[in-house]
């Protein structure tokens, strides 16, 4: 074994800072987990920064899948069902010798397994979890939704459980659904579907009931897309699983239910939030995947242009005032001010959030679900937060004038106050609390500052190639001859790891505006927000629609990309 420390390979091989390794030091003090993982969680290095080092620290050869060739002979020569079971990747095999790509090579019985299995004396490197899951998708080894699949559980659950429909006897209907909710079968397809969407990245899943049958869709970078469909026999059972699982109640068919499912799949714990709402042709339900590590993201990952981001971090070093997120639904808002909240997190700063619901538990802050009981409302726990000594309060959103008008006063009274508004840009969130009774000198002396994003999708890094967008595309963005010139435009042509798609993953794009003097004044003055816009942008602030061009003409995203999210005319 190495004799440097992990904190000391940390810092040599990744960018972690002396402060973030500090702070995960004492979390880890006071918690006992894993240095590596706390950092990870942090946001401060990536999973795969992580693996890095712990090969570093272990002596073992660490791989990028991500870089690296495999080999296909390589791969037709090793047993597939090793790969599935062991989740291994072969990266070379010579003199009766496989070195293979694990998850945890220190991991000597399965070694052993391997060894057995195949005759074969195995060298084990160390790779990322996720890469090995991206290797298996392309190898078509994981578990996948198929015509194969389902004949199979059809073929196991038997007739009479695919043909149960709706006969009007609710309540011999709730016995037949409960007797069949813990059959191996309907075990089967919902662990089948849930473990689809994670290995396609799913944010949300959604079961829709229709006529005929269910149609069972995964949101993929914010995009809604077809997974598979169900015979309709099988709804009852499916849905009432999903119940049970969430704690909701199955005989409830005609009021909506929420729910929460916590499982551990493939070593990775995750939550799910459930939604379950009576519709026309039966119940919808609607899973929301809650991967922790995919909010804790550290602030310069989310896609910030560095200038904004060095203006940014300045802005949330406050210590009082309200800094607001705008955006519409699914814009990454919540991310944006979990990544600032972990920036923030230290054993010296009191942090008080109030959220509906609570999505993702964080150490060292102290999280109020609103909305459980009618009289528990974000005004009602932001004034109970002003007497438990906080220094930065998040509130979950803005919605109303009793909430604005106490998040304003704690702003006023020393705290930093962090929310969501729903509004299309920057200069237009101080316009709505305006509108909603807010003072205009209450909202100039207390908003420091406002940011509007987007999520856009990538440009698959896999499959990108140089191109030229269409003429009307570049036209509507108002990209000139000059910047034409000056850009690389690239777009992905489909491969395995994009499904085809040419998009992979997603990125922010921001316009930030600091409450400057002059804004202030406009702000007394009641003014329109097309013209605070104006007095922003003279003032250097960049628009949405300019950021994304920017990643346009650099290659991160596409043209189309752009127009699709912020509906450029």
């Amino acid at each position: 074994m190495a004799t440097s420390s992990i904190g000391e390979i940390i810092q040599e091989l990744t960018t972690v800072s002396d402060e973030q390794l500090a702070e995960a030091t004492s979390r880890q003090n006071e918690s006992g987990a894993a240095l590596g993982q706390i950092l990870v969680e942090m946001g401060a290095m990536s999973e795969k920064d992580l693996v890095r080092c712990l090969g570093r620290q272990w002596e073992i050869p660490f791989v990028d899948l991500e870089e690296f060739e495999l080999d296909p002979a390589v791969v037709r020569q090793f047993p597939a069902h090793i790969i599935r079971t062991y989740r291994v990747v072969p990266l070379r095999i010579q003199d009766n010798r496989v070195t293979l790509a694990m998850e945890n090579p220190l991991d000597i019985f399965t070694i052993d397994e391997i060894q057995m299995a195949t005759g074969m004396t195995a060298i084990p490197w160390i790779a990322s979890p996720s890469d090995i899951q991206m290797v298996m998708r392309q190898l078509n080894l994981v578990d996948s939704i198929g015509e194969d699949d389902f004949h199979d559980i059809l073929t196991d659950m038997g007739e009479d459980m695919v043909e149960f429909r709706s006969t009007g006897d609710e309540e011999a209907e709730d016995e037949k659904a409960l007797s069949m909710v813990d059959d191996a079968p309907v075990v089967k397809l919902v662990n089948m579907i849930i473990t689809q969407a994670l290995t396609d990245g799913a944010s949300d899943i959604h079961i829709q009931p229709e006529a005929e049958e269910l149609r069972v869709r995964y949101r993929v970078d914010g995009v809604l897309r077809d997974a598979t469909k169900i015979p309709k026999g099988i709804e009852r059972a499916l849905i009432s699983r999903i119940k049970i699982l969430s704690d909701l109640n199955i005989a409830e068919r005609r009021l909506p239910q929420d729910g929460r499912i916590s499982l551990t799949i493939q070593g990775k714990e995750y939550d799910f939030r459930v939604s379950v709402l009576p519709a026309a042709n039966g119940e919808k339900a609607v899973l929301r995947v809650l991967d922790k590590s995919t909010t804790q993201i550290g602030l310069e990952k989310l896609g910030f242009p560095p200038d904004l981001l060095k203006q940014f971090v300045q802005l949330i070093q406050r210590t009082y005032g309200i800094i607001l997120v705008s955006g519409p639904t699914g814009s990454g808002k919540s991310t944006t001010l979990y990544s600032v909240l972990n920036e923030r997190n230290s054993a010296d700063v009191n942090i008080v959030t109030a959220e509906d619901p609570v999505e993702y538990q964080l150490p060292g802050l102290t999280q109020v679900q609103v909305g459980i009981k009618k009289e528990l409302t974000f005004a009602s726990a932001l004034r109970s937060f002003l007497r438990q000594d906080p220094d930065i309060i998040m509130v979950g959103e803005i919605r109303d004038s009793e909430t604005a008008l106490i998040a304003t006063e704690a702003a006023l009274t020393g705290h930093l106050v962090l929310s969501t508004i729903h509004t299309n840009d920057a200069p237009t969130a101080v316009t709505r609390m305006i509108e909603m009774g807010i003072e205009p000198f209450l909202i100039a002396s207390a908003v420091a500052g406002v940011l509007a994003q987007r999520l856009v999708r990538k440009v698959c890094s896999n499959c990108a190639e140089p191109y030229l967008p269409p003429e009307r595309a570049l036209a509507r963005l108002g990209i000139s001859s000059e910047d034409r010139a000056n850009a690389t435009f690239m777009t992905g042509y489909g491969c395995d790891r994009c499904s085809d798609t040419g998009l992979k993953g997603r990125m922010g794009i921001f316009e930030l505006m600091a409450v400057s003097d002059p804004i202030k004044s406009m702000i007394l003055k009641e003014a329109p927000a097309h013209e605070i816009a104006d007095l922003a942008e003279s003032e250097g602030m960049k628009t949405l629609l300019e950021d994304g061009l920017a990643k346009v003409m650099a290659g991160e995203t596409t043209a189309d990309e752009i127009l699709r999210v912020i509906h450029a005319q």
